[in-house]
């Protein structure tokens, strides 16, 4: 199905040269000379890297047959991360490459959407936040209060991330999966 680029919105998938991409940023542009644009920053779902692509307005391009399943996360078995499909109990392995750095956000058991693209799995689609006890972090140093300071925690996935130094092993803190930050404690 063709899609303009007046109905452009972050997370709509597209085709570009045969390659399925998702839409992370857009932004209209009416320059006071020639025509308008749209300016895009977009993630080919196939190997995750990122570009800009500038398109004309009205310019339309087709939407990807991309199909999203919730699927478990059940384990890694050392190559492959395996999932089960909740609606059939099918289990699919997912190449390590395929989730990329999602992975340091899998726990086990967790529910995530799985993409496909013409029956393959070529990316996962994490919640924008999820919640991971510290398994293991240094005490804050006396004295060092100075405002936003942060030590290296390692969370139960295995994950390192910067956390303020009032927190200590096992408490859980929520994490923004799309930047790999820490938001707050949970309590």
């Amino acid at each position: 199905m063709a899609v303009s680029t007046s109905d452009f919105k972050n997370g709509l998938k597209i085709n570009i040269d045969g390659s399925p991409y998702v839409i992370i940023y857009f932004q209209h542009v009416k320059p006071g000379k020639g025509g308008a644009f749209v300016r895009t920053k977009i993630k080919n779902l196939l190997n995750g890297k990122t570009v800009d692509k500038t398109f004309r307005a009205g310019e339309k391009v087709t939407e990807a047959e991309i199909e999203e399943r919730v699927m478990q996360y059940l384990y890694n078995d050392g190559s492959d991360c395996i999932f089960m499909d909740s609606k059939n109990f099918d289990q699919i392995p997912i190449t390590d490459e395929v989730i990329g750095d999602n992975s340091k956000f899998l726990l086990e058991n967790a529910e995530v959407g799985v993409l496909f693209y013409k029956g393959n799995p070529v990316n996962i689609d994490l919640p924008s936040f999820v919640e991971l006890v510290i398994s293991q972090s240094d005490p804050g140093v006396k004295g060092d209060t100075s405002s936003g300071a942060t030590k290296p925690a390692t969370l139960e996935t295995g994950a390192v991330i910067q956390v303020p130094l009032f927190l200590k092993e096992g408490e859980k803190v929520r994490v923004d999966t799309r930047t790999g930050e820490y938001v707050e404690r949970v309590n």
